[in-house]
């Protein structure tokens, strides 16, 4: 119930959040003040995350169990509690699209996979971007060679005419490299899945068609059998009829 409840407000503040991040970023000229209010409104939008991991520990029947199952969760409201860890606030929005993907499994897959890579490549962007304008002499300056750098990094493509040189781009980059090959591994194994599946599917209709025949065969084969046993009940006593006759 409180899970249903909270999903157009998670919703909402997952978008203010992102919004507030990257409006400083993309607009550097907004001013402290302009800063200030971002601030506050992404760690108002935290506050809704935490409160919902919190009201959701509070209902668990096994807190225990949820909070292993949980840890995750936890780690990403407690971490982005130090200012350099920050960004990792950007990953709770990833839970949210995992609880808002439906209930099938592969729509679930497909869903979060799409999301997850749209916002990784996007956050990474503008984490690049604000660590590197400061740096003299960076190649990367604006959005758009960022947004290149982020597509060819994730992709494992990696041109090299745009890298970051600053420490923390360079942590930007490291991890922006393990989610691509996390990705990567996710995309593959769902369409293994999908093709497994593919077959399975063609196999059984296969087996099912082979069945029926089988089964009309049979059918087939019992009323032949049917037919000529009444044949031969009828024709039994024809053929006995001459023999009787020159007996007597």
């Amino acid at each position: 119930m409180w899970e249903k409840r909270m999903e157009w407000p998670l919703n909402a503040a997952a978008v203010l959040f992102l919004a507030a991040y990257a409006w400083p970023i993309l607009q550097p000229s907004i001013g402290d003040t302009g800063r200030l209010w971002f601030e506050v409104v992404t760690w108002l939008a935290w506050g809704v995350f935490a409160l919902d991991y919190g009201v959701r520990l509070k209902h668990a029947d096994d807190k225990r169990a949820f909070l292993k199952s949980n840890i995750f969760d936890l780690l990403i409201i407690v971490l982005p509690l130090i200012r350099q860890l920050r960004l990792l606030r950007l990953v709770t929005v990833l839970n949210i699209l995992n609880r808002n993907a439906g209930l099938s499994l592969r729509g679930r897959v497909v869903v979060y996979t799409v999301g997850a890579t749209a916002l990784i490549v996007f956050c990474s962007a503008l984490a690049v971007l604000d660590a590197e304008r400061a740096t003299p002499d960076a190649p990367i300056t604006d959005f758009p060679d960022a947004v290149w750098w982020s597509i060819t990094t994730i992709t494992t493509v990696g041109y090299g005419d745009r890298y970051p040189i600053s420490g923390t781009g360079r942590v930007v980059a490291v991890g922006l490299m393990l989610a691509g090959i996390a990705l990567l591994g996710v995309v593959t194994a769902t369409l293994a899945s999908w093709l497994i599946r593919r077959v399975t599917e063609a196999d059984e209709n296969a087996q099912a068609v082979t069945r029926e025949h089988l089964d009309e065969l049979t059918r087939e084969v019992k009323a032949l059998r049917a037919e000529l046993a009444e044949q031969r009940a009828g024709l039994s006593p024809t053929a006995s009829e001459p023999l009787g006759t020159a007996r007597g």
